[in-house]
């Protein structure tokens, strides 16, 4: 009997590290900050071709640092609040 609960408990621990290996907030945050982080660069310097195209407003910079404050968002919110491995199937008391 304490094989089966053995096999149990790993069984569970198994999902619970698949359930956050592939959550979606690790994935999204962490393309974000990458794209954030290549268009920030891109934004340091523009040229004035793409200032004047963006009527003075350094656009790439500001969208930029918008994309890494919300890959960040992400990745900070995964960390303190991690996801929970899915509930077991339904009670069968409810009928």
């Amino acid at each position: 009997m304490s094989d089966l609960r053995k096999e149990v408990s790993e069984l569970e621990q198994k999902s619970a590290t698949a359930a956050r290996l592939f959550d979606i907030r690790r994935i999204t945050g962490g393309l974000f900050v990458i794209y954030g982080v290549i268009v920030t660069i891109a934004g340091i310097n523009p040229s004035d071709a793409d200032l004047k195209k963006a009527q003075g407003v350094h656009i790439n910079l500001w969208t930029g640092l918008a994309m890494l404050v919300l890959g960040l968002f992400f990745l900070v919110r995964l960390k303190l609040r991690p996801a929970q491995a899915p509930a077991d199937g339904p009670d069968p008391a409810d009928g």
